[in-house]
C-alpha cells in the first residue's frame, strides 16, 4: 500500500484582513500538515497548487515555506507539487527554486514513482491556453497512476473545465485526479471515459469568510483500489453570527447575540438580514474588538431605502495627476512607463512584467534621448484640452464611466504549449479560485502585504 498526503491552497503570506496574525495562521496550518505527515510516516506529500498567495511572496514567507519543506526532507518524505494560479510567474517558478535546493519536486509530464504509484503533474492552465494544451504524458508500467493539477473542474460546482475531457485527451489513463483551487473539500467518481476518482483537498486555512467548513487535507491510499479519507486541522476560530432582525430590532439585538459567543482571538463574521433598523457596521466591529475578537466583519444583506437623495460632485483626480506629471519634466521613457503603470489597461498583477518588457525595448532601441529629462513643463496641449473638457475640474459622468470601464479590461494571455510548463505563462491570480461562496467573497483575498518583497531569484 502507498499512502500520500494530498494538500493544497495553503496561500502562505496571505495577510487576511491586513492582519499579521492571519499571515502566521496560514503558516501554522502548513506546519501542522507537515507535522502530521511526519507522524504518520506517509510516503509523500502532494501539493495541488497555490503554495503562496502571491506571485511575489515576501522573503519571510519564502524562508518559512523552506523551513517546512526541510522538515519533510529531514524525515525523507518527498514534497511533490504543481504551480497554482495565485503564485504563477511568467518564467521560473518558486517551486523551481525549491527543487534546485533539493527539498521539492515539480511534477510534470514524466512520472515520479512513489511506492507502487506513478504521479504526474499539470500546472494551472487558464482558459485561453487550453485549446493549445498538449496532453502528452510519458507512459508508465505502474498499475496505478494519479495526476495532480490545479483548476476548477466539472462535474464539481463552479467548474469551468470538464475533468472528463482531460481524462479522455491524456495519453495516460489516470486512476485519480488530486485537485487544488476549489477550497471546498469534496470528491466524485466518474465512469467516463473510464473509472476515476476526482478529489479536492480544500484549503488549509479560511481564505474567505464563506469557507465555513473545518479546514484540513486528504489521505489517499493506493493499493487494492483507492481510498480517500479526510483529516481535519486545528485553525483559528471563526465565529459566525447570522442575525434576522425583526421590525424594531437593531444593533442591540446583534450585541445580545455576540454576547452569547466566545469571541476571544476569533474572527467574527456577522451577517444581517430581516426588516429591522439600520445598523452601523463600525459600531458592531468596535463591540467585537472590546470583547477580544481578532477581527469583526459585518455584512448587511438588506436593501434599505434611503430617505433622501444627495447630489455629489467629484473633482477629477486623474486630471490633477496629469497636470502634476506634466510639471515634473520627465523624460520620454519615464512618461511612457508612467502611462503603463498609471493609466493603461494592463491588469495590476501584470504591470511589473509589462514595465520590465517596455524598459528592455527602450534600451534595445538605443535612443539616449529617450532618457533625457525634458527641459521644462510638458503636456501643455493635453492640459488645455482636459481643462476644456472638465469645465473647471469637475469630471463628467461619461468620463468617470469610461475610466471605470478601462480599469476593468482584462489582460491578454499568451499560448501554453506543454502540460508541465502551462503555468509559466499563466494568467494573473484571481482568474480561477472557487472558495465555495459568492464572488463577492473574493474581496477577502486582497493581500495588503507591505512586507519587503524579492523579485526573480
Amino acid at each position: 500500500m502507498t499512502e500520500v498526503l494530498h494538500t493544497g491552497d495553503t496561500h502562505l503570506g496571505y495577510r487576511q484582513y491586513h492582519l499579521p496574525e492571519r499571515r502566521r495562521d496560514f503558516q501554522a496550518a502548513f506546519e501542522s500538515v507537515a507535522a502530521d505527515a511526519v507522524e504518520r510516516e506517509v510516503d509523500a506529500v502532494v501539493h495541488a497548487g497555490d503554495l503562496f498567495h502571491d506571485r511575489q511572496p515576501g522573503l519571510a514567507d519564502i524562508m518559512d515555506a523552506l523551513s517546512v519543506l526541510r522538515t519533510l526532507d529531514d524525515a525523507d518524505i518527498p514534497f511533490l507539487a504543481v504551480v497554482g494560479n495565485h503564485e504563477a510567474k511568467r518564467d521560473r517558478q518558486w517551486l523551481d527554486l525549491f527543487e534546485r535546493l533539493g527539498v521539492a519536486t515539480r511534477l510534470g509530464a514524466e512520472p515520479v514513482t512513489v511506492g507502487d504509484v506513478a504521479l504526474y503533474g499539470l500546472d494551472f492552465v487558464p482558459r485561453s491556453k487550453r485549446d493549445d494544451l498538449a496532453y502528452d504524458f510519458e507512459p508508465t508500467d505502474h498499475e496505478q497512476t494519479a495526476l495532480v493539477t490545479h483548476g476548477l473542474f466539472e462535474p464539481f460546482e463552479h467548474g469551468d473545465w470538464d475533468a472528463r475531457e482531460l481524462l479522455a485527451e491524456s495519453t495516460v489513463s489516470f486512476d485519480c485526479l488530486l485537485l487544488g483551487d476549489d477550497h471546498t473539500p469534496q470528491q466524485r467518481r466518474v465512469e467516463e471515459p473510464h473509472e476515476a476518482w476526482l478529489t479536492y483537498c480544500g484549503s488549509t486555512e479560511r481564505a474567505s469568510a464563506s469557507e465555513r467548513e473545518d479546514r484540513g487535507y486528504n489521505l489517499v491510499r493506493f493499493g487494492d483500489g483507492i481510498d480517500i479519507r479526510r483529516r481535519g486541522l486545528e485553525t483559528r476560530e471563526f465565529v459566525y453570527v447570522d442575525v434576522e432582525l425583526a421590525p424594531g430590532e437593531g444593533s442591540q439585538r446583534i450585541y445580545e447575540r455576540l454576547e452569547e459567543q466566545a469571541l476571544e482571538d476569533a474572527v467574527v463574521v456577522v451577517t444581517i438580514a430581516g426588516e429591522g433598523e439600520s445598523v452601523t457596521p463600525a459600531e458592531v466591529e468596535q463591540f467585537g474588538a472590546e470583547r477580544g475578537a481578532l477581527a469583526t466583519r459585518v455584512t448587511d444583506r438588506r436593501e434599505l431605502a434611503t430617505a433622501e437623495t444627495v447630489d455629489v460632485s467629484f473633482a477629477d483626480p486623474d486630471l490633477a495627476v496629469r497636470e502634476r506629471i506634466a510639471d515634473l519634466g520627465l523624460s520620454t521613457a519615464a512618461r511612457d512607463i508612467d502611462e503603463t503603470i498609471r493609466a493603461s489597461k494592463v491588469a495590476d498583477s501584470n504591470v511589473t512584467d509589462v514595465v520590465e518588457d517596455r524598459v528592455r525595448e527602450l534600451v534595445d532601441e538605443a535612443d539616449p534621448g529617450a532618457f533625457e529629462p525634458a527641459e521644462g513643463p510638458t503636456g501643455e496641449d493635453e492640459r488645455a484640452s482636459t481643462d476644456e473638457r472638465s469645465e473647471g475640474g469637475a469630471a463628467t459622468a461619461d468620463d468617470q464611466s469610461a475610466a471605470a470601464q478601462g480599469d476593468s479590461t482584462p489582460a491578454t494571455d499568451e499560448t501554453a504549449t506543454s502540460p508541465a510548463q502551462a503555468s509559466d505563462t499563466a494568467s494573473a491570480p484571481g482568474e480561477s479560485d472557487a472558495s465555495g461562496g459568492e464572488s463577492a467573497e473574493r474581496a477577502d483575498t486582497e493581500s495588503g502585504d507591505s512586507q519587503a518583497r524579492i523579485g526573480e531569484y
